[in-house]
This record gives C-alpha cells, sequence and structure tokens, in this order.
C-alpha cells in the first residue's frame, strides 16, 4: 500500500499504526488528508476508529478496507463517516482512485458498494440502517472490543486511562444491556457485531 500511495506525484505517508489506537492518535497529531485504515485492527477496530478520527479531525477523509463483502458493515462504515470502502482483494485495484477522490472530499465506491448502497436507496431504507451496537456508548464499545481481544481488566484499564473498577463497571453494564449472560456470549456479540474480527 504505502508504494502505491508513494508512487503518485505529490502524494506522502505521513504515518503507519500498528492498531486503532495509534492510528487516531497519529491523525490527531499529524491531521493527515486521507487516513486508510484496516476495519481488523487490534485494540480499536476500523469502525470504532473512524467514529473518532471523525469527531477529532473532521476534514480527514477516512477509507476503510476489510475481507468481509457485507451488506450491513457497509452501511455501518458510512454511517461512522467513512466515505470509501474497499474489499482487500480489491484493494490494488481501487486504492489510488479512491484516495484521489476522498483528497477532493468525494465517496468513492466500487462497482460492488454503488450496487449496494443504491439498492437501499430504492428500497426506501436510505439511512435506516442502524448501527447494531448503537446502544453502547464509545467506550463500552472500546472496553469490549480490548477484553474480547483477550486483554485483562487491569490491562484495559492501563491502555484507556481508567482504573479496573471502572472497567468493571462498564463490562457490567454493558452485559446488562445487552442482556447477555456470560462472557462468551460478549465474546459472540463482539465478533456478530464487528467489534472484534474472529
Amino acid at each position: 500500500m504505502r508504494r502505491l500511495i508513494e508512487n503518485e506525484p505529490d502524494w506522502e505517508v505521513v504515518g503507519e499504526a500498528v492498531d486503532g489506537r495509534q492510528a487516531v492518535a497519529l491523525t490527531e497529531k499529524l491531521s493527515p488528508d486521507v487516513v486508510v485504515l484496516d476495519m481488523g485492527m487490534p485494540e480499536l477496530n476500523g469502525l470504532e476508529a473512524t467514529r473518532q478520527i471523525r469527531r477529532l479531525q473532521p476534514t480527514t477523509e477516512v477509507l476503510v478496507f476489510t475481507g468481509e463483502e457485507s451488506e450491513t458493515l457497509i452501511h455501518e462504515i458510512f454511517a461512522a463517516g467513512a466515505r470509501s470502502y474497499v474489499v482487500k482483494s480489491d484493494l490494488a485495484a481501487h486504492l489510488v482512485a479512491a484516495i484521489a477522490a476522498l483528497g477532493q472530499h468525494k465517496h468513492y465506491f466500487t462497482s460492488r458498494t454503488s450496487e449496494v448502497v443504491f439498492a437501499r436507496y430504492l428500497d426506501g431504507t436510505s439511512g435506516a440502517g442502524k448501527d447494531k451496537t448503537e446502544g453502547l456508548t464509545p467506550r463500552e464499545r472500546e472496553i469490549v472490543q480490548l477484553l474480547c481481544e483477550g486483554k485483562s481488566n487491569k490491562e484495559t484499564g492501563a491502555l484507556l486511562g481508567i482504573s479496573i473498577k471502572t472497567v468493571e463497571t462498564h463490562r457490567a453494564a454493558t452485559m446488562r444491556k445487552l442482556r447477555l449472560e456470560s462472557f462468551a456470549d460478549l465474546v459472540r456479540y463482539a465478533i456478530r457485531n464487528k467489534i472484534v474480527m474472529p
């Protein structure tokens, strides 16, 4: 990806992140024109990172790529504030064109994404695709992801700068809100709703 981007005249890669949390921090620090995110990033997935980036840097455009082609996921990614979604297998063919469009603050759709978005429009349900995690606060979504990725309460608290007790309180509130009875139920919920990738 980096090679494709740097081969373009006047384009520069100003930062690279190893996880979603670092991607958000670098975006806030560097204010890039375009951010390219992997949906399956650890610690903060592409959906939640997009939400945070768009809140912190509203002029930065976001492209999310993923290995999964899902109508629900496409709608969730656009609802989070991304302007482009590309399946990983199509990334090499579409990356440059997508970034060029985003650099002009325009959406970029592959033909498959266009079909999904247009079908939703024709069905009269445009904008009606609700994020299945919308009942959770951003902090609860972050905690669910970290715990379901195997982080302990202590590690989660350290990463988020909160106490272990606060992590436990958020976890309990999330379980009540979602009417889940066990941690295994929470993990299944997180996988089903793309908070973590299996």
